[in-house]
């Protein structure tokens, strides 16, 4: 196997001989290239009308059976005849058509272009998304391809970890990983309603603030009408004025999330409203992008770990997606260890993993849904997960765990991680207080590489940072505060300040 130093010099060469193309002539330079750099000029493979996606059980997934019950995916539904949950299933065989090499320096090709519409994250890999979908009808703001951050000071001085690193999926267009699922989500109504008339007259969904951003910016961008149904009162100021900003029609419900999703479930079978949350399999389509990403930012080398924030599931079925279909299709030849991090006031699937002994084969039997507190971590405080199969599925297939965090714990950890360079969202927090707990029980190794899945911006929840700084929580000590320091304008005073804090 290359190192990484050699495999990043092949590619820095191939992508240098692509750019003289633009300057000297293509043809030219397509002559004398390698196959591999052939690939990569070509864009779109000459095959591409053979890839096929389609609607299935996500039992027939998870049994490994075929029932022969499919749909197309431009049919507007949700569930499989028995009232489970559908996928997205790709014809494996068609894609298998081309090697790995020629999947790897395709997707490395494409990234940072401006080429519409593959410089964008997800639609880089358009083949393993909605490879159906014209390019005409793709609604997207070139989202993903989001910073893998080494933490390097935090890993070393917290944890004595050398190979940290945080998976930035908020710094998005909207501030959070769901842009991913939406471009996918979106793009595809945006098809719908131009093959259906009238069909579908609006897009809905449940919210704890980040899903409703996004769905509200995408849907403007397309010019689709967009309806959210938010919790009143649970959600941030910033994660409120995304959707009203963008023209969604915006209902403050006197709720939870959990009952929220009861309402749009509701409204969505009885109007040509189209569903928008992650029971629709379309979103994990984007969003297991983010898992593709990770490997081409490793030079296509797994991890060995990746913790991930869990709130209603769907992000943690969508990351095994993402490493599984590079494992069949010969990418990379292993998958990481997923850990799910919930926080302790929304844990359903940490109950049931305790309740099982830590033993991910009687955890489905121990499961039972609750009703979730509330917690700083807004965007998963979610106490009935609709992808509660779906997570346990990944789980299991990666001999994962399950790891919670109290909120001083969550709270604690992003304030730690934030004075070495970071600005943490609360669900961050959860997912670096579950690394810490691992570290300390000796489950993850000073050298294994670990990527923390970041979902969201800090500067969506800067409020529960200023909270958490001006140590005014009840019952929470605030270890890592920093509160500014009021002085008169006397330097003398500042003088003092200063001598007092660096100890001079």
């Amino acid at each position: 196997m290359k190192t990484l130093h050699q495999q990043s010099t092949l590619r820095s060469s191939a992508r240098k001989t692509m750019m003289t193309s633009c300057s000297r002539g293509v043809q030219r330079v397509y002559a004398t290239a390698a196959p591999a750099e052939r690939v990569a000029m070509r864009g779109s493979p000459e095959k591409a009308h053979t890839f096929n996606a389609k609607f299935v059980p996500f039992h027939d997934v998870q049994s490994g059976k075929t029932s022969g019950e499919t749909y197309t995916l431009d049919e507007v539904l949700y569930r499989s005849r028995d009232g489970g949950l559908l996928d997205v299933q790709h014809d494996m065989q068609a894609l298998a058509q081309y090697g790995p090499e020629y999947w790897r320096t395709l997707f490395d090709a494409r990234v940072g272009t401006t080429a519409w519409p593959f410089g964008s994250g997800v639609w880089s890999k358009k083949e393993w998304v909605l490879p159906g979908l014209a390019d005409a009808d793709i609604v997207s703001m070139f989202e993903g391809n989001s910073n893998l951050f080494w933490a390097e000071r935090f890993g070393r001085e917290a944890l004595g970890m050398t190979d940290l690193w945080v998976k930035q999926c908020g710094n998005s267009h909207t501030g959070s990983f769901k842009d991913l699922g939406m471009t996918v989500l979106v793009s595809q109504v945006n098809r719908i309603r131009k093959l259906k008339p009238g069909s579908i007259t609006a897009v809905g969904c449940a919210s704890t603030g980040d899903t409703s951003a996004a769905l509200s910016a995408y849907c403007a961008a397309a010019g689709i009408p967009s309806i959210v149904f938010l919790p009143a009162d649970k959600i941030s100021l910033a994660q409120l004025v995304q959707p009203i900003a963008n023209g969604a029609l915006v209902l403050s419900i006197d709720t939870d999330f959990d009952g929220c999703m009861r309402l749009i479930k509701q409204v969505t079978a009885e109007t040509p409203i189209y569903l928008a949350n992650s029971m629709n399999s379309l979103r994990l389509e984007g969003q297991k992008t983010a898992a593709i990403e990770i490997l081409q930012q490793f030079d296509w080398q797994v991890p060995d770990w990746v913790i991930i924030p869990g709130g209603n599931l769907g992000n943690v079925y969508a990351f095994y997606k993402g490493f599984q279909m590079c494992k069949e299709l010969g990418l990379v030849d292993k998958m990481p260890r997923l850990v799910c991090a919930q926080a302790q006031n929304a844990n359903p699937l940490y109950t049931a993993f305790q309740k099982a002994n830590g033993k991910l084969a009687g955890i489905k039997d121990s499961y039972s849904a609750m009703k979730a507190k509330t917690t700083f971590a807004s965007a998963i405080q979610i106490g009935d997960p609709v992808s509660i199969d779906r997570a346990i599925m990944a789980l299991i297939d990666t001999n994962g765990i399950v790891e919670e965090a109290s909120e001083e714990e969550l709270m604690d950890a992003a304030a730690r991680a934030d004075r070495t360079g970071m600005f943490n969202c609360p669900h961050t927090g959860v997912a670096l207080a579950a690394l810490i707990k691992l570290r300390e029980r000796g489950v993850i190794a000073p050298s294994d590489r670990t990527v923390v899945v970041s979902t969201a911006h800090g500067l969506k929840f800067a409020q529960s940072k200023v909270a958490y700084h001006s140590q005014s929580v009840p019952n929470m000590m605030a270890q890592f505060a920093n509160p500014p320091v009021t002085v008169r304008e006397d330097l003398g005073a500042v003088m003092d300040a200063i001598k007092t804090k660096f100890k001079l």
